[in-house]
């Protein structure tokens, strides 16, 4: 369970004997992610997407982006040809749920993969680096570390950042919401973004310790 602030996810990873087709036979593995909300996870229910019948494109876009970052981590190679899928479910959200289910996703990964080299499925490590994310914005004027959901709502310019423990850029998702932004006031958030992916590094670390 990862806890930023009010939000809270339940991440799991399931090691599986598998591959998708498209890199079946190719010895590489692959790390994948579903992603959801449950109704009551937002201050009004939502409707199961489950009931609907298909998954909206914001769930969608979010796994998405959830194994595309968890994979940043990853040697495939050491892995070899298995699956581990990253289950992420949003049991509450105050906002950056994508940014949490990054985080607390990486535990997870860390944690299955210690039970392949445990069991000596896998003989060296295939985690690189850690993966953490962070949202951080422009809110009443000022840079903001970690938008809760009112200053999301908000925030005149609002970012989430993917990176490794080494400090290097997985992914950078930000847009002016109610205002441009300029070169300098990026790079604030960026200095800020490294700021929080480092302690939330350090806290994975603990985590997994």
């Amino acid at each position: 369970m990862v806890r930023v602030g009010d939000t809270h996810v339940l991440c799991t990873a399931t090691i599986e004997d598998r591959v998708p087709p498209f890199i079946k036979g190719s010895g590489l593995g692959w790390v994948t992610a579903e992603y959801g909300m449950l109704p009551r996870a937002t201050n009004t229910r939502m409707r199961r997407e489950a009931a609907a019948g298909k998954q909206g494109g914001r769930t969608v876009e979010i796994q998405r982006l959830i194994g595309r970052s968890l994979r940043a981590g990853i040697d495939r190679v050491a892995l070899g040809e298995r699956q581990i899928t990253v289950d992420c479910d949003v049991i509450q959200a105050d906002g950056g749920t994508r940014c949490a289910s990054i985080t607390g996703g990486w535990v997870a990964l860390r944690l299955a993969v210690n039970k392949l080299l445990k069991t000596g499925d896998v003989i060296s490590d295939p985690i690189i680096d850690n993966v953490a994310a962070v949202s951080c914005g422009i809110y009443a004027g000022q840079p903001v570390l970690d938008l809760d959901y009112p200053e999301d709502s908000e925030a005149g310019v609002d970012g989430n950042f993917v990176m490794t423990g080494g400090g290097r850029l997985i992914e950078v998702q930000m847009s002016a919401e109610g205002a441009t932004y300029s070169r300098p006031e990026m790079d604030q958030l960026l200095d800020l973004a490294e700021k929080g992916v480092s302690e939330l590094t350090a806290a994975q670390n603990a985590a997994v310790g």
